[in-house]
């Protein structure tokens, strides 16, 4: 049988550390999405504290598809999992995917984590899997996740209306961005840019 791509892998930086998730992430992870009850926002797909062991499953049989690759976001400072990212939507023979279905706890929200977290999975997406581009998609009305992903240098290419059917019963019009080789590296001085000047 022939392997997935891509491989499964664990990246470390500085503040951030995203291994293969698993089922031993599960009582840390309902933990983390408990903080601010992200479950609880309506335009998200953000697993309720109890339903977290099944969503790891349901993560961990895409992969067995090889359809996602899925990680336990870390934080280095206490080595605790307080998010979930992924490769998604993956298409092997053009080398494009999409990072997706992250979140990450209230309290480690607008810190380093998120932006190197992305740095790390774009620089292996580039650098290591050669990928002709990488998406980032969200809900149209998802304003603090849109903002997040221009800030990363991410282009709009579009809004697919109507996209998918949310589990309140609306209609889910999809902001749809991409960062393709020929942008990666200016994205990556801004975001190494970003990481490295000074707070306060």
């Amino acid at each position: 049988m022939p392997s997935l791509w891509p491989e499964e892998v664990s990246l470390a930086g500085t503040h951030a550390e995203l291994v293969p998730l698993s089922q031993a992430h599960c009582a840390e992870l309902a933990e983390a999405v408990a903080d601010g009850e992200l479950h609880r926002l309506w335009y998200t797909l953000v697993p309720a504290p109890e339903g977290m062991a099944a969503e790891i499953d349901r993560r961990l049989a895409l992969r067995a598809r090889g359809s996602m690759l899925p990680f336990a976001i870390l934080d280095r400072a206490t080595g605790r999992a307080v998010g979930m990212t992924t490769y998604m939507d993956i298409d092997a023979v053009n080398r494009r995917l999409e990072i997706g279905s992250t979140w990450l706890r209230r309290a480690v929200q607008r810190t380093p984590i998120n932006t190197e977290s992305k740095l790390l999975l774009m620089t292996h997406a580039f650098e290591a899997l050669d990928c002709i581009a990488v998406e980032f998609r969200t809900h149209v009305l998802n304003f603090q996740s849109r903002r997040a992903i221009e800030r990363l240098g991410a282009r709009l290419d579009g809004i697919l209306r109507a996209h998918r059917i949310m589990p309140n019963g609306t209609l889910r019009d999809t902001a749809v961005y991409s960062i393709t080789a020929t942008d990666w590296p200016a994205v990556k001085a801004n975001l190494s840019w970003q990481l490295a000047r000074p707070r306060g």
